[in-house]
Parts: structure tokens; C-alpha cells; sequence
């Protein structure tokens, strides 16, 4: 079956990304992540952990939704693309991922 996936996350402080995982991926991100929106006081938004506004200026940088087409039943990642939900907020650890695919 062919048509389009699309993944999507409810929440304010999530994003969906297309990215390689393993390897040292998931730490490289967190870092690239952590010096571009660094938990520390600069942030207006302050409830929550430390730096918890940097949280929500996340969805900036990484969509809270993406499509992917769909050929044959398969998703068409490249060899080494994953999808995945990408959120530093410690302050809450449930998430729901929502899909909807649309046949072609």
C-alpha cells in the first residue's frame, strides 16, 4: 500500500526528527541541543526544572510534526534514518505519539 504517514506529538515541548540513531547520535543531538537552548535562568518561561523554557522553544528547531511517504508498506527512511520523538523535559516522561496515514 502506498500513501503518506504522518507523526505527530500533543505536546509542547516535542519534536519529531528524521535522524540516524546509534553510533553516538542521540548524545551528539543532546549536546548540539543543550548548547543551543541551554537550561540555565535566561528564560522568561520558568516554571518547571531549571531552565525548563528552553523546552518549549524546542518545537522551533524540531517540528512537533513530520510526513513520510509510504511505498509498498514501507516507510521510505534511507539506510541509516530513523524517526524519532526528541524531548528534554525531564519535568514530565509520558508522551503520546499520534499517526495518521493517508492510502494513495
Amino acid at each position: 500500500m502506498d500513501g503518506l504517514l504522518t507523526v505527530f506529538v500533543p505536546h509542547a515541548t516535542a519534536g519529531v526528527v528524521v535522524v540516524e540513531l546509534g553510533a553516538g547520535s542521540e548524545t551528539d543531538l543532546l549536546a548540539a541541543l543543550e548548547r543551543l537552548l541551554p537550561h540555565d535562568d535566561r528564560w522568561r518561561h520558568r516554571h518547571g526544572s531549571p531552565g525548563h523554557g528552553a523546552d518549549h522553544v524546542l518545537p522551533l528547531l524540531a517540528s512537533p510534526s513530520l510526513s513520510m511517504p509510504v511505498i509498498d508498506g514501507r516507510m521510505t527512511l534511507g539506510t541509516w534514518q530513523s524517526i524519532a520523538l526528541l524531548d528534554p523535559n525531564a519535568d514530565n516522561r509520558r508522551r503520546t505519539v499520534q499517526l495518521a496515514f493517508l492510502a494513495g
